[in-house]
């Protein structure tokens, strides 16, 4: 039986806050060297699915750059699958955008059909895990299943964020709500569905003809189809998995990474997660250089004096004498000057922080609050930054009104964009 995996990838993740102001969420950097996107199309092709969609929409250039004709994932293939990117157009009787998670996909079904597979599996572009997507085949034709989506329990206390599920005994699923205020289970939906085709495109049509469907699979099509006969089980699933949805869930799943002993096994190699790289030299730690539970990308340079804890250094990182880094993110190409010292931050691509300044703190509090700095942005030396402050895109010293952003204030620059 044939599959084709359609990963959902044009979310703009707003929660994500300015990370996302130039890139889709899929295209935000993840570990060091990967890209979000990297996990769900490195899963297809560990589980020998080849043939591959990623629907897109909001600001996908990076995307688009990053998966290429699908080399590093080996699905640069013409007559065999390989990997397509899709993005909305514009037709007769059409909007321009998808109108939702659905629409994506019944917008492109002419696409997503060719060829006749006989399953479709729809998958989130924007979630950490590895999962081998044969086992949930098999199960799911052991069940004669229609439908199966995969679900995992977490703590109660989170589960309003999701799509509940109730199952009974057999796993076959008798109920579903979404982001529910209370939830009756800690039992979630992962955003991993595998449908037989038809059942998908006959959901898809009747959700189309419904004008006041927001044409959504968690809204609209999963309790449409949990209500009507079609045969739909639940596969579960143990290993980790982070919905890296808002601020703090992506830094917590950079933390996971450097617990001692983390869920998501990145050195697996019988489990690669594949990606774009670009050729760095090693990096270079002189002796009197601190590190301590961190991961190091390629091309990092972490001067004399300088200490780096409980942090995630992105290729080209330069961390400069006497600086001290902890609990951070810090992206490809930042430069940390001098003295610096950056304490639970987020730092994006190219940021030049200048020597003596302070970004983020509260490391003894346990209530997480992050200061997160956008792409191409400065920040001046000695400029105080303090938690739960942003620092947008491209922001340059004379955008900051004083020396010190507050928690919870946002600096954004004051450039017109041709001049950016």
């Amino acid at each position: 039986m044939r599959t084709r995996a359609i990963i959902l990838a044009g979310g703009e993740g707003a929660r994500l806050s300015c990370l996302t102001a130039k890139r889709t969420k899929p295209a935000v950097p993840f570990a060091g060297k990967y890209r979000i996107i990297d996990f769900p199309l490195s899963n297809c092709v560990n589980s020998n699915i080849f043939d591959v969609m990623v629907l897109a929409q909001y600001r996908p250039q990076s995307l688009i750059e990053h998966i290429g004709s699908g080399g590093p994932w080996d699905l640069n293939r013409d007559f065999t699958g390989g990997v397509r990117v899709m993005t909305p157009f514009k037709a007769r009787s059409e909007a321009d955008w998808f109108g939702g998670t659905a629409d994506a996909v019944q917008r492109n079904f002419t696409f997503v059909k060719q060829g006749s597979p006989d399953h479709i599996l729809i998958l989130s572009g924007d979630h950490i895990y590895t999962m081998d997507y044969d086992q949930m085949i098999q199960y799911h034709n052991a069940n004669q299943a229609e439908l199966t989506m995969a679900v995992i329990r977490v703590p109660i206390e989170e589960a309003s964020r999701f799509g509940i599920l109730t199952v009974d005994k057999d796993y076959h699923v008798t109920s579903f709500i979404e982001k529910p205020k209370d939830p009756p289970s800690d039992l979630i939906n992962m955003g991993v569905y595998l449908f037989n085709r038809d059942l998908l495109d006959r959901a898809l049509w009747e959700d189309h003809q419904i004008k006041k469907s927001s044409h959504d699979f968690g809204k609209d099509i999963l309790p449409r189809l949990i209500k009507s006969e079609a045969r739909i089980f639940a596969f579960p699933y143990t290993g980790y998995w982070m919905d890296v949805g808002t601020i703090n869930s992506y830094w917590q799943a950079h933390m996971d990474l450097l617990s001692p002993n983390p869920l998501l096994k990145l050195y697996d190699r019988s489990w690669i997660i594949h990606t774009r790289t670009e050729e760095r030299p090693p990096s270079r730690i002189p002796v009197s250089a601190s590190i301590y539970a961190s991961m190091l990308s390629d091309g990092c340079f972490v001067h004399e004096g300088a200490r780096v804890e409980s942090s995630v250094l992105s290729p080209g990182v330069i961390v400069g004498p006497g600086a001290v880094v902890r609990e951070s993110i810090i992206m490809t190409d930042t430069v940390i000057e001098s003295g610096a010292v950056i304490e639970r931050a987020i730092i994006d691509k190219r940021v030049h922080v200048g020597a003596n300044s302070r970004i983020g703190g509260g490391i003894a509090n346990p209530v997480i609050l992050l200061a997160v700095i956008g792409k191409n942005s400065e920040i001046p030396a000695g400029m105080g930054v303090d938690p739960g402050a942003e620092i947008g895109t491209d922001v340059v010293a004379s955008d900051y009104p004083d020396p010190e952003v507050k928690s919870g204030e946002s600096i954004q620059t004051k450039r017109k964009p041709y001049e950016i």
